[in-house]
């Protein structure tokens, strides 16, 4: 995916994330069935809204979790990003140093000559 072009990376992500919906979806529905399935003493009129709400709440809890992560997700990629900038400037400034000292070593052998 690092090769792709902005837009096709873009409508990439986009496929991603309405499958991964689709899939939650799908997960919820399952849950809400096998749980309404265990309720024994649930009227058959009942099972379709018990079935309806269970789902909404598992999609509910799906999707604060995904915003959790996704908040982690920048939080951490910021901590990477500042970590990153320090130690190229770090590797900057050694180059440099090393430059300088070469230079220097450069003209204390050429003065000697």
């Amino acid at each position: 995916m690092e090769g792709l072009p902005v837009d096709l990376r873009a409508f990439h992500n986009e496929v991603e994330g309405h499958l991964l919906a689709a899939a939650a979806h799908e997960e919820a529905r399952a849950a809400a069935a096998r749980f309404a399935a265990r309720l024994e003493r649930l009227p058959e009129a009942e099972r379709p809204e018990v079935e309806r709400l269970f789902a909404a709440e598992h999609l509910a809890l799906a999707r604060a979790s995904w915003q959790r992560t996704a908040r982690r997700g920048q939080e951490l990629r910021g901590e990477y990003e500042a970590v990153y900038r320090r130690l190229r400037a770090r590797l900057l400034a050694g180059l440099l140093l090393g430059c300088a000292l070469l230079v220097a070593a450069n003209l204390v052998v050429l003065v000697s000559l």
